[in-house]
């Protein structure tokens, strides 16, 4: 599959935490055909989760997704990013500590830069009007993206009472549930 969106298809890389987090909630949502977690924007040529881990590669851990944008639209895959986790908080999502961990966007291609800018503003007018901190997302193209390795794929869904998947990745998709009611996929 290319990087150059179709009119059937188009796909978007974001970091937030742990990829397991957001592959979680990307994989309920209506019109998302697909979520692969990977690493990105790093240095290092198919890095390991360890290398990853480390800070060592420059990589965020992050979730392609591919969805129907005649079914959600770039932006709306955007708000849900935003409400899943934390774009305030510097390479980190709650205990998760290091640059692997940062907030971005990682664009297929220019077309998605001004849809992104504009949820980006609207996260930074909200934050402002709040009193809380700018958020630290960064906006930038794609580059170095490497698939995880299998095991990572689907973790959430495989793996559901595992303790980090009952205490960080559940609160998440409960909060995408409560939230984005009318985005969850119906049960099949």
């Amino acid at each position: 599959m290319t990087d150059t969106p179709t009119p059937d298809l188009d796909r978007i890389t974001l970091g937030g935490g742990c990829f397991w987090c957001l592959e979680a909630v990307y994989e309920l949502v209506e019109g998302v055909v697909a979520v692969e977690s990977g690493y990105c924007n790093g240095e290092v040529v198919n890095p390991s989760y360890q290398a990853v881990c480390s800070g060592s590669t420059g990589h965020a851990e992050v979730v392609q997704v591919s969805f129907e944008p005649g079914r959600i639209s770039l932006a709306e895959v955007l708000q849900i990013f935003f409400t899943i986790h934390d774009p305030t908080q510097l390479n980190r999502q709650g205990h998760d500590v290091g640059t692997q961990y940062r907030s971005g966007i990682y664009l297929h291609d220019e077309s998605q830069r001004a849809v992104a800018e504009a949820v980006l503003a609207e996260v930074q007018a909200s934050l402002a009007r709040s009193g809380t901190t700018r958020a630290v997302t960064e906006l930038l193209p794609r580059r170095n993206y490497w698939r995880a390795e299998d095991y990572h794929q689907h973790y959430f869904a495989n793996h559901p009472g595992q303790g980090y998947c009952a205490m960080v990745v559940a609160p998440k998709v409960a909060k995408f549930r409560r939230t984005f009611a009318e985005r969850v996929r119906p049960a099949a």
